[in-house]
Formats: structure tokens, C-alpha cells, sequence
């Protein structure tokens, strides 16, 4: 795995936590000259700059949104007061956050959005396992992706994190990223999620989502999951094409077990896609 595509893992994976060079080195297996510099080279921005950036703009987004005061806001994005926001933000945009709330639009502001994690050279896959599962009911978050263009899915599974294990219903420690509503246009929406018993009691702010049963071929992804592409890209390329059963229309699940770690983004991970039969 590329060590630049650890470190934008890892920047988008805690874009609300006050993190750090040396933090992103020590994830990514290098050292921190060694990182700013390929980072630079490679991406077109300096690392911390991209840090900041990606950072603030997420907080600009929420800003446009009914939402927590502007010094609360300006906490869980790892700043320390209203005041160091306040510089940093107008220092990103040449605008203050009481100034971008009033006018609440996105387009007067240059964001920095996600760098997409490009896929690996396509790995050795060991051959599936099948199952079948029962209707399932899922509750999450889901975002709309461009499939060239799905660098925002690490941040909405930090958004989703602070809801696992703590939705009614909830059946099991396991969470889902489910991939769905596919278009012809190549955008399709992403839900983080847990299975529940029930939705009736969810919070507002998610969403529920009904899987028909089905039938899978199940693939163990190795590996960081940052590479996740490359495996999907895999299974598309070289398995799809001489497998003995068809491609279904259902929704591709990723199943993130007990043995996967967001902390080192290893462990635990299955790619589940859907098979007519």
C-alpha cells in the first residue's frame, strides 16, 4: 500500500480531530520529511495545508446547515477556541464563519475537497465463499458519490462512528457500508450503517435502508482499507468475467467486523457482491 494513500485515509478518517504531522507519518510508515515531500510532489499541495483545508472546509459545509453555535463547532474540529477558528477560517477564505453563515453559500468559497484514494495494482484474490442472507433492515448515513470521485467516504465513517453501538435496535457490533442506486452517469449512494431489529426509534438525522435477500459471493479484502478499490476493481476485472454465476442487480455490501481497526485502517474487511441464484 502507497503511503500517501495511508495518510489520506488517515486525514479524512479524522478530519474533526486536531491531528498532526508526526501523526500522519507514524500511520503511513514513514518519516515526516519523507511524507511532506512526496506528499507535495505527488498530490500538487503541501500536507498541512491540505490538513487545514480539508478541515475547515468540512466546517463550512456544516455551517450552511442548522447546526451547533459556531464556538461548539469550532471545538469538534479541533480548535481550541472561537478565536483560533475565526483566524483560520478567515485566513482559508477571506471570510469569517459569522460572515458565511449569513450568507450560507457554498459557491463564494473555494473548498478543498477529498483527494480520491487511487486504486492499487489489482490484487490475488482467493476464491469466494457464497452465502445467502435474509431480508435485512440497515440504518445509517448515506452520501452521493461520483464513482470516479468517492474520496468523502473515510470522513462520513468518521461522522458514523459516534452512532456504532449506540442505535436502538442495533443487532450485532458489525457495521456496513452499503453501495446502491447506481446510474448511468456512474454516481451511486453510499450508506455507513449497522443492522437494526427496527428503525421505529432512530434519530432523525438517519436513514433507513430495506436489503432483499440475496445471494453473495463474499471476498476477503487484505490489507489497508484504503486499498478497498483495488480489490472491488479486482473482483470486476478478473473474477466477474470467468466466474460460473452472474452478476446480480442488488446492492454491493463492504462488512467491517470485530477484527477490523479504525485506528491503523486494518483487519476484518469483506467485499460481499451480489450474484443471481
Amino acid at each position: 500500500m502507497d503511503f500517501v494513500q495511508k495518510a489520506l485515509w488517515f486525514i479524512e478518517s479524522h478530519s474533526r480531530d486536531d491531528i498532526n504531522l508526526e501523526d500522519i507519518a507514524k500511520v503511513s510508515g514513514v518519516s515526516p520529511f519523507h511524507l511532506t515531500r512526496t506528499f507535495a510532489y505527488t498530490m500538487g499541495v503541501p500536507l498541512m495545508r491540505y490538513v487545514r483545508g480539508r478541515r475547515l472546509s468540512e466546517a463550512a459545509k456544516r455551517l450552511t446547515r442548522s447546526g451547533p453555535n459556531i464556538l461548539d463547532l469550532a471545538l469538534e474540529v479541533g480548535y481550541g477556541s472561537h478565536e483560533a477558528f475565526t483566524r483560520a477560517f478567515r485566513e482559508q477564505f477571506e471570510i469569517t464563519p459569522e460572515q458565511f453563515r449569513s450568507s450560507g453559500d457554498l459557491n463564494n468559497i473555494s473548498l478543498v475537497e477529498a483527494i480520491t484514494m487511487n486504486a492499487e495494482p489489482l490484487p490475488e484474490l482467493d476464491p469466494p465463499r457464497f452465502e445467502t442472507i435474509p431480508p435485512r433492515l440497515m440504518v445509517g448515513i448515506t452520501e452521493h458519490y461520483d464513482c470516479q470521485a468517492p474520496g468523502g467516504i473515510p470522513n462520513q465513517w468518521q461522522k458514523f462512528s459516534s452512532y456504532l453501538g449506540n442505535i436502538q435496535g442495533q443487532t450485532g457490533p458489525t457495521a456496513y457500508g452499503v453501495c446502491y442506486n447506481f446510474d448511468a452517469e456512474g454516481f451511486f449512494d453510499y450508506m455507513t450503517c449497522v443492522e437494526v431489529s427496527n428503525s421505529s426509534n432512530i434519530p432523525k438525522e438517519l436513514k433507513s435502508l430495506k436489503l432483499s435477500s440475496q445471494k453473495y459471493a463474499v471476498f476477503t479484502h487484505k490489507g489497508h482499507v484504503a486499498g478497498i478499490r483495488a480489490t472491488f476493481a479486482a473482483i470486476e476485472k478478473n473474477w466477474l468475467p470467468t466466474a460460473k454465476v452472474k452478476p446480480a442487480e442488488a446492492p454491493n455490501l463492504e462488512r467491517y467486523g470485530k477484527e477490523f481497526n479504525p485506528q491503523t485502517g486494518l483487519g476484518g474487511i469483506e467485499i460481499w457482491i451480489p450474484v443471481e441464484g
